[in-house]
C-alpha cells in the first residue's frame, strides 16, 4: 500500500494508492496537497496528551475539540481516525515544538518521527507548524477567561491546538487570496 517516503528539502511524499500525501513545513505545499476546502485537524503533541482542534470546512475558524491521553501510537491513530472520519478532515496540522532560538531539539525530532508515522497511518497531508509560545498564549487566554487552575490544566492542550490550527488556517487563507 505505501511505497516510500522521500525527503525533498522540507517535503516528504508518500503514495497511497492513487493519492500523493505530503509531510511538509511549507504552507504552500500543504495547500496544494490538501486543497483549498475541507476541514483540518490541529494537534498539539505532548508527552502525555494530544490536544486536538478542528476547523470548519471553509477554514475560517479553528475550535478546540478535545484532549486525548497518549497511549500507544496505534491506539492514538485509531482515536484520531475516528475524529477524522466523523469530521471529514482532509489534512493535519501538527505543532512543531521548535526552540525559541529557532533550533531543533529532541522534541522536534520525536515530533517529526510521529508526523512520518501519521502520514503512513492516516493517509492525509501533514503540515508541521511552528508552535512556539502557543501554550503560553493558551494559558493567558484561559487566565483572562478566569478559568480555575484545575480547569486550565484540563483544557490547555486543546486550546493550544486551537491556536496552532487557527494560525495555520489564517496563513492558508492568505494563499487563496
Amino acid at each position: 500500500m505505501t511505497a516510500n517516503l522521500k525527503l525533498c528539502n522540507s517535503v516528504e511524499t508518500t503514495r497511497h494508492s492513487a493519492m500523493t500525501i505530503v509531510l511538509t513545513s511549507d504552507a504552500t505545499e500543504f495547500f496544494f496537497a490538501a486543497g483549498d476546502r475541507g476541514a483540518l485537524i490541529g494537534l498539539d503533541l505532548g508527552t502525555k496528551t494530544i490536544g486536538i482542534a478542528v476547523s470548519d470546512p471553509s477554514r475560517m475558524i479553528a475550535s478546540p475539540l478535545t484532549t486525548l491521553p497518549r497511549t500507544k501510537f496505534r491506539a492514538d491513530c485509531q482515536q484520531l481516525e475516528r475524529i477524522i472520519q466523523d469530521r471529514t478532515v482532509v489534512g493535519i496540522v501538527l505543532g512543531l515544538p521548535t526552540n525559541l532560538d529557532g533550533s531543533s531539539g529532541p522534541r522536534v525530532q520525536s515530533t517529526r518521527a510521529y508526523a512520518r508515522n501519521l502520514v503512513a497511518a492516516l493517509a492525509r497531508p501533514v503540515l508541521l507548524w511552528d508552535e512556539r509560545l502557543t501554550t503560553v498564549e493558551a494559558e493567558r487566554v484561559l487566565i483572562a477567561a478566569d478559568a480555575s487552575r484545575k480547569r486550565r490544566d484540563e483544557v490547555i492542550d486543546k486550546v493550544a491546538a486551537g491556536l496552532i490550527l487557527q494560525s495555520a488556517v489564517d496563513r492558508l487563507r492568505h494563499l487563496t487570496n
